[in-house]
Parts: C-alpha cells; sequence; structure tokens
C-alpha cells in the first residue's frame, strides 16, 4: 500500500500567527522609538519656554523695581538711546570710524 506523502505548505496557520506577532512587534517598537523622539522634542521645547518665562520674570522685576522707585523717566530715555537709538534735540552723536 502506498504512504500518502503530505505536503508541507509555507503558510499555514502557525506560520501566519508568527508573521502576525512579528508584525506587531515591529509595530511596537516603532511606535516606541516615535513616542521617544517625542518625547524628547517636548522636553527641548519645555526648556526653551523655561528660559523664556525666566528671562521675563527678571525682566518683569526689573520693570518692578524701576515701578517702585520712581525712577520711569531715566529708565525711558535709556530704553530710547539703547533700543530705539533716540537722542536729544541739543546733543552731538560722534561716530567711531575708526572700526576698534
Amino acid at each position: 500500500m502506498r504512504t500518502k506523502q503530505r505536503r508541507k505548505y509555507f503558510f499555514t496557520p502557525a506560520t501566519a500567527l508568527r508573521f502576525l506577532i512579528a508584525g506587531i512587534c515591529i509595530y511596537l517598537a516603532v511606535t516606541f522609538i516615535c513616542v521617544q523622539m517625542d518625547i524628547v522634542s517636548k522636553r527641548q521645547q519645555l526648556e526653551n519656554l523655561t528660559q523664556q518665562v525666566q528671562a521675563q520674570q527678571a525682566e518683569n522685576q526689573e520693570l518692578q523695581r524701576i515701578v517702585e522707585a520712581g525712577d520711569e523717566a531715566a529708565y525711558m530715555e535709556r530704553m530710547a538711546r539703547e533700543k530705539l537709538g533716540y537722542v536729544r534735540p541739543d546733543e552731538r552723536v560722534y561716530i567711531d570710524m575708526s572700526g576698534k
């Protein structure tokens, strides 16, 4: 009597399950890496915003000190000179062209 030879199929339910599990593992690994990259990015943004908040608080404290001291006119004059480049009408401005 002839023995039946079993055909070996490549795609069996066990193989399908292995591919499914491997696919899920790869998906989870990629998702984990993406989430970690997002976390690093958000931490950098938080650090930048924290530095901006600290700088703004320092500026606010300086302005509060100026207001409390009653030195507002001198502060406004200094800001006009430094940031806007203004001068008084009777004032002469000398520009150093020597390049030093």
